[in-house]
């Protein structure tokens, strides 16, 4: 079929290599001039690496693997533990932190030329019975088969099917850095989460001397941003014990980049006709589970096996959401709770087994659902 993608993030290039491979044409629409190079560190676990091995790439040699992720309260008291090395083992896949430019450098580095169209922002998208139009800022147009919304938050292909409204504020947002900054767990395999009465923070190493850190503040659209803002986050949490007073002692104003946390309800149809929906796009989420990036790796995975079907271009998106919906509806709701916030008395915390991780994964992912059987 031909496939028309509107966006050219994680989504839309992972689309983009399944869809290539499975015999289809695929023109990707992407409004920003040129390749995006921001962001910060993102996880990519199991179910997402066996993914990407899938299509022959491989995030080996970039980033930081994780083994393990400790739930500290601000005192530097242990709440629990997730052996992150157990699910590598029973998958064959480990969890690695990278900088998000990386997976979007091997993603799009595998692409042929001209897949991905540049400046080309998305206005309007209309359907019939024979196909899908996209129309573009520049007056331009782009018929296909099927169109696909990769682009985001602020996606305007789910407006023109959902209309406005459906992606609402949630309560938490977060100051985020990536930075080299010389401390022990900078080069480990471990990976912090502390939480107390001022919010959370998280510290993950990020490969290369790089730490990703962030904290977690309760957070409004309505609320003014702070002048300075890493002086507030000094004066919130300079207080909490060793390496998170190390972090803000070490870190930088230009370090900081801010986002609020945003959700919206999945439903179980999120297409309509012969256009569909993925990554954020129909399934924005506050960060807390680290399954974003993931979980729009397992739509391409899915999307790819629905198209390789005989029949209406119609009923295999429809195929295609279904299969989704029991994983992508679960992340979103534990999302949405904040998990990373949580405050469990460590008394309680330990009874979760270290294990967790492994059998919470298998309920994510269409792909290691399939793989285990």
């Amino acid at each position: 079929m031909d496939v028309l993608v509107i966006g050219a993030g994680v989504g839309g290039l992972a689309i983009a290599h399944v869809l290539l491979a499975g015999g289809h044409r695929v023109r990707v629409y992407e409004q920003a001039p040129e390749r995006r190079t921001g962001g910060k560190a993102l996880l990519v676990w199991s179910n997402g690496n066996a993914i990407l091995d899938d299509l022959g790439l491989s995030l080996a040699d970039v980033g930081a693997r994780i083994d393990r992720i400790d739930a500290l309260t601000s005192t530097g008291r242990l709440r629990t533990t997730m052996d992150l090395a157990h699910a590598a083992a029973r998958y064959g896949f480990p969890t690695r932190a990278v900088p998000r430019r990386h997976l979007l450098d091997r993603l799009a580095a595998g692409l042929p030329d001209g897949v991905v169209r540049h400046g080309m922002a998305c206005r309007d998208v209309r359907q019939d019975a024979d196909g899908v139009t996209a129309t573009f800022a520049d007056g331009s147009t782009a018929t296909g088969d099927v169109l696909v919304g990769a682009d985001g938050h602020h996606s305007v292909v789910r407006r023109r099917l959902w209309g406005e409204g459906t992606v609402r504020p949630a309560t938490f947002g977060t100051w985020q850095g990536l930075s080299p900054i010389d401390i022990e767990i900078t080069d480990t395999t471990r990976h912090l989460m502390i939480s107390g009465p001022e919010g959370a923070c998280g510290l993950m190493p990020a490969g290369d001397g790089l730490l990703q850190w962030w904290f977690d503040v309760r957070w409004s659209p309505a609320d003014p941003r702070p002048a300075a803002p890493l002086a507030e986050l000094r004066r919130r949490f300079g207080h909490w014990r060793s390496p998170v007073s190390d972090v803000l002692a070490a870190a930088e104003e230009e370090d900081l980049e801010f986002f609020g946390h945003h959700w919206n309800k999945v439903p179980a149809v999120w297409g309509a006709g012969r256009i569909t929906l993925a990554g954020d796009a129909a399934h924005t989420m506050p960060p807390t589970l680290g399954q974003g990036a993931n979980q729009t790796l397992e739509d391409a995975w899915v999307l790819g096996r629905a198209l390789a079907g005989e029949g209406d271009p119609a009923a295999r998106l429809r195929a295609y959401e279904r299969a989704r919906y029991p994983h992508i509806s679960l992340v979103s709701r534990l999302a949405r709770r904040n998990p990373a916030n949580w405050r469990t008395p460590p008394m309680l915390a330990r009874l979760i087994p270290e294990t967790v991780q492994t059998r919470m994964l298998a309920r994510f992912s269409n792909r290691l659902t399939t793989a285990t059987g």
